[in-house]
């Protein structure tokens, strides 16, 4: 975190935790000069609820990561790896993945079953996220993401609207995880401009420091974007 201030960056950790902000939210405090603010004003505990309050509204992007990394499951990055293989130790172990998923998501369903037209179809993966309040459906592909994989979790998001989704929830997600993702085909799919269709790198290995540093300098370099825009 950019805050240099120790006692501040100690208090946006905390109200971030306790008030489930999201990114885009801490960020907005941040900017706003929140605890400086805080510490001048004569009523603190009602400039603190008012924040715990009005929060900004959360997106499928603040809680969807890139890359996953799934190193808990002991999987050798080889060729010769399935699918099947790869979905049953998610399954095995299934906590460690809601934790490496992030906040609100429950196990749903695996292997879904969808029928249209005297066809079954079969979703690998169904997560539900209390606080996106939508179903996320995920598609495990191992090698490089191609045009097939996104019309097929198209297609499975549009069945899964029309027969499964229940009433009120918020539209269904479909997150393809795969070993690896061609920028180009990201760019020039449904899933440049979609607020239904993601997808996202895993890998079985932590980053190198040396990576996560890259890394941490693109969010801020898209949140910057975000906010400037």
């Amino acid at each position: 975190m950019r805050v240099d201030n120790h006692s501040a960056r100690q208090f946006y950790e905390a109200e971030a935790a306790q008030a489930n902000w999201s990114r885009r939210e801490l960020e907005r405090q941040i900017n706003s000069l929140f605890y400086e603010r805080l510490l001048a004003s004569s009523d603190k505990g009602a400039m603190l609820e008012g924040a715990r309050k009005v929060t900004t509204p959360l997106t499928p992007l603040d809680m969807l990561k890139d890359p996953y990394v799934l190193e808990f499951l002991d999987l050798p990055q080889v060729p010769q790896l399935h699918e099947l293989q790869l979905e049953q130790a998610i399954i095995d172990k299934l906590q460690h993945f809601l934790l490496e998923l992030g906040r609100g998501f429950s196990f749903v369903a695996r292997q879904k079953r969808m029928r249209f037209d005297d066809k079954d179809f079969y979703v690998d993966l169904v997560f539900y996220n209390y606080l996106l309040k939508c179903f996320v459906l995920i598609d495990l592909k191992i090698g490089e993401l191609t045009h097939q994989d996104i019309g097929q979790m198209d297609g499975y998001v549009r069945m899964f609207e029309a027969h499964s989704k229940v009433e009120g929830d918020n539209p269904t997600i479909g997150l393809i995880l795969c070993s690896e993702k061609n920028a180009a085909i990201a760019r020039y799919s449904v899933l440049s401009d979609s607020q239904q269709l993601f997808a996202a790198k895993y890998q079985f290995t932590l980053p190198s420091e040396e990576t996560l540093q890259r890394e941490i300098l693109r969010e801020r370099a898209l949140i910057e974007n975000q906010l400037e825009s």
